[in-house]
């Protein structure tokens, strides 16, 4: 009898220990995508023609403004349509001189400037290696709006701590039916989240498409290269 009651509070203990041993596994965070999530954003714009060699003597700055909508499709990817005023063109400086004679220096300084406006519509896809930083690719499409040409020379002289300048300027609007109004384009940049609200991003996009309505037999395509850097607000 004695052996019975020993092996019962033996098989007791070793029952009640197994229950405060028990471990209990919870159960794995489901992490959920994000909300669609629209925004504005603004920033600048470097471009110039395929024709060109880059350097700083053919940047046009210029600027992009609108709104977008980031769309995620997981927990690392994301769509981003964008809807931009897009200003484009090109710089170039046809001459530059510096002459110093006796006492006196003169500089001159003659550029020309194609100023282009576009209705720009990126469509990026985004991906999130960590949670803030993100790379981006995809078209842009943009519709033609007006633009300008503009050539302006400027006369620097210097004599005896002296200095007076004269500038003569002219431009003229670019026939819109010499212009192709729809240009593809490819985009690809980066960006990083500040805030959840706010963030910063660089793009650079090269157009496939030839400007031109019309190009002339045995040339290149004429294209459009531009670099943004702009801020960007999600509400």
């Amino acid at each position: 009898m004695k052996k019975l009651f020993l092996g019962l509070a033996v098989a007791a203990g070793m029952m009640t220990f197994a229950q405060e041993t028990k471990t209990v596994t919870p159960e794995p965070i489901k992490k959920e995508k994000q909300p669609i999530r629209f925004g504005i954003k603004a920033g600048g714009n470097s471009s110039y023609f395929s024709e060109q060699k880059l350097s700083l003597d053919n940047q046009k700055i210029g600027f992009h403004a609108g709104v977008l909508v980031n769309i995620p499709l997981s927990q690392k990817f994301s769509l981003q349509p964008e809807v931009l005023y897009n200003q484009l063109g090109a710089r170039s400086v046809i001459s530059s001189t510096d002459v110093t004679t006796g006492a006196t220096n003169v500089k001159t300084k003659s550029e020309f400037k194609s100023t282009m406006n576009y209705i720009s519509v990126p469509l990026m896809v985004q991906m999130r290696p960590t949670e803030r930083f993100y790379v981006e690719a995809g078209p842009e499409f943009s519709y033609f709006i007006n633009g300008k040409n503009s050539g302006d020379s400027t006369i620097t002289t210097t004599t005896g701590g002296t200095t007076t300048t004269q500038s003569v300027s002219n431009s003229e609007d670019i026939n819109k039916d010499n212009i192709n109004k729809f240009n593809l384009g490819l985009g690809l940049g980066l960006g990083y989240d500040i805030t959840q609200n706010l963030g910063i991003n660089a793009r650079y996009i090269n157009s496939l498409t030839d400007m031109r309505n019309q190009k002339p037999e045995g040339t290149e395509p004429l294209n459009h290269r531009a670099f943004q850097l702009g801020l960007n607000y999600k509400f």
